[in-house]
C-alpha cells in the first residue's frame, strides 16, 4: 500500500507538470526518469544485492554511451583507409604484450629475473605498441577533422547499440573486477572513482575513437525524426487541428517512453526473478556476513564479480539509451555530480535492497533535480523582490539559484536517512 502511494504521488508530480507546464516538458522529465530508473536498478543490484560500493557509475554509463556510437554511425571509409587496420594491430600487439607481461609474471619463478624480464616485455613493448599507434591515430584525426576525425562505427540499427553497450561495460566491469573487487569497501569507492575519470579522459582526448570533446552527434534514431512527422499527411490527417510541431513532439516522445517502458519492464523484471532466486538469497547472505558465506563454501569473490559486472552492464544499457535519446556522445558532459551521486541518491532514497525502490527514487529524485531550479529561482525573485533590481544581495541570492538543487538533494537525502533510514521503500 505504502509503495503504490508512493508511485500515485510521483505519477501526480508529473501529471501537474504537464497540466502546469507542457506535456512535451512533462514526456522529457519522464524519459530521463526511465533511464535514471534502470541506472539506479543496477547499482541497487552492485550495493543492495552485494554491498558494493562503487562510485565509478559514471565511467560504466559513458561506455554505453560508446557503443552506441560504435554500433550505430556509419563508417567512414576514408579514415579507415588512412590508419584504420594499422590501429587495430596496434591494439593487438598491446594486448599481446600485456598478456605476455602477465604470463611472464606468473609462471617464472621469484627473483629479480622475473622482475626484469616483466620490465623489460612491459617497455619494449610500449615503444612498439606507439610506434603502430601513433602515426595511424595521426591519420585517423587529419581526415576531415571538422565533421568526421574517426573511424565512426558499423552503422548497424540504433537498437543493437543497446545491448552492446551493455556488453562493453560489462567487460570493462570484469577487468575492473578482476583487479580492484579484492579491495576493502572503502578503497574499492577510490578505486572505481579513478577508474570512472580515466575512462573519461579516454573519451575526451582519443579523438579517433569517438571524436573527444568534438563530439558525435547525428546519431540515427529508432523513431521517426519530428519534421518527417510534420510532412507526413496520415499523421497530419489524425492530429486533426493540433499544432503539427507541438503534436510531433509528444508523439516522439510516445514513441521513446514505450521503448524504454519495454527495457525498464524487462530488468525490473529479471531483477525482481534474481532477487527471490537462491542465487538472490546468496548475494543477501554474502552481502549480511561474508565470513559466514565463505565457511559455507561460497566464493565471495566469484560472486562479487557477477554482481558487479551485471550491474555495470545495466549502466552501460541504460547510457546507451541516453546517447539514443540525446542523438549525440559528449564526453564533456560526464560529471560524478549526476552521473554517480545523483544515481546513488535515487537508491538511497528509494530503498536500498529494493527494486521497486530503486525505480521510484528514479522517478522521484529527477523529477526534483529537473524542477527545482526553476521553483527555486521563483520563489528566490518573489524574495528578492522588495530589494532594488540594483542591489548586490539580490543579484548574489539570484546568481545562487542553480546551487538549489545541490541544496535540496542534500536535504532530502538528509531527511530520508534520518525518518526513512532504510528508503521510503524498505527492503523486505
Amino acid at each position: 500500500m505504502r509503495a503504490g502511494l508512493l508511485f500515485a504521488l510521483v505519477a501526480l508530480l508529473y501529471i501537474a507538470t504537464g497540466v502546469l507546464q507542457s506535456w512535451s516538458l512533462a514526456l522529457t522529465i519522464f524519459n530521463m526518469g526511465l533511464v535514471s530508473a534502470i541506472m539506479a536498478l543496477g547499482v541497487n543490484i552492485q550495493w543492495g544485492y552485494a554491498g558494493l560500493f562503487n562510485v565509478g557509475v559514471m565511467g560504466f554509463v559513458a561506455l554505453g554511451g560508446l557503443g552506441a556510437v560504435l554500433v550505430g554511425m556509419p563508417p567512414v571509409p576514408d579514415a579507415w583507409s588512412a590508419g584504420g587496420v594499422r590501429i587495430l594491430a596496434a591494439l593487438a600487439v598491446g594486448a599481446a604484450v600485456l598478456v605476455a607481461a602477465v604470463l611472464a609474471w606468473t609462471r617464472m619463478s621469484r627473483g629479480w629475473v622475473r622482475t626484469l624480464v616483466t620490465l623489460a616485455i612491459l617497455v619494449v613493448g610500449f615503444y612498439v605498441y606507439r610506434a603502430i599507434f601513433d602515426p595511424a591515430r595521426d591519420a585517423i584525426e587529419a581526415v576531415n577533422p571538422a565533421a568526421t576525425g574517426y573511424l565512426g562505427g558499423l552503422g548497424l540499427p540504433i537498437l543493437l547499440a543497446w545491448p552492446v553497450g551493455a556488453l562493453i561495460a560489462a567487460g570493462a566491469a570484469w577487468l575492473i573486477g578482476k583487479t580492484a573487487l579484492g579491495l576493502r569497501s572503502d578503497y574499492l569507492a577510490i578505486a572505481t572513482l579513478g577508474i570512472a575519470e580515466i575512462i573519461i579522459a579516454v573519451l575526451k582526448n582519443e579523438d579517433w575513437l569517438a571524436r573527444g570533446v568534438k563530439n558525435v552527434s547525428g546519431l540515427p534514431r529508432p523513431v521517426p525524426f519530428e519534421v518527417d512527422l510534420q510532412q507526413d499527411p496520415d499523421f497530419l490527417a489524425r492530429i486533426g487541428s493540433l499544432d503539427p510541431v507541438t503534436a510531433s513532439s509528444i508523439a516522439v516522445k510516445l514513441a521513446y517512453t514505450a521503448l524504454f517502458l519495454v527495457v525498464l519492464a524487462l530488468v525490473l523484471w529479471l531483477s525482481q526473478a534474481a532477487l527471490a532466486s537462491p542465487w538472490g538469497r546468496m548475494m543477501r547472505a554474502i552481502r549480511d556476513n561474508e565470513t559466514a558465506a565463505e565457511a559455507m563454501g561460497k566464493n565471495v569473490v566469484r560472486r562479487h564479480l557477477q554482481v558487479f559486472v551485471i550491474g555495470s552492464a545495466i549502466c552501460g544499457l541504460a547510457g546507451a539509451m541516453m546517447t539514443t535519446l540525446d542523438g549525440q556522445l559528449t564526453p564533456g558532459t560526464y560529471q560524478p555530480l549526476r552521473y554517480t551521486f545523483l544515481i546513488w541518491v535515487m537508491v538511497i532514497v528509494g530503498g536500498s535492497g529494493n527494486n521497486w525502490g530503486a525505480v521510484l527514487g528514479g522517478f522521484l529524485v529527477w523529477w526534483l533535480w529537473t524542477q527545482v531550479e526553476p521553483m527555486g529561482a521563483f520563489m528566490m525573485s518573489v524574495l528578492t523582490s522588495p530589494l532594488p533590481e540594483t542591489s548586490p544581495l539580490r543579484l548574489h541570492l539570484m546568481d545562487s539559484v542553480q546551487y538549489t538543487r545541490v541544496l535540496l538533494m542534500g536535504v532530502v537525502l538528509l531527511l530520508v536517512l534520518r525518518f526513512s533510514p532504510r528508503g521510503l521503500v524498505p527492503e523486505k
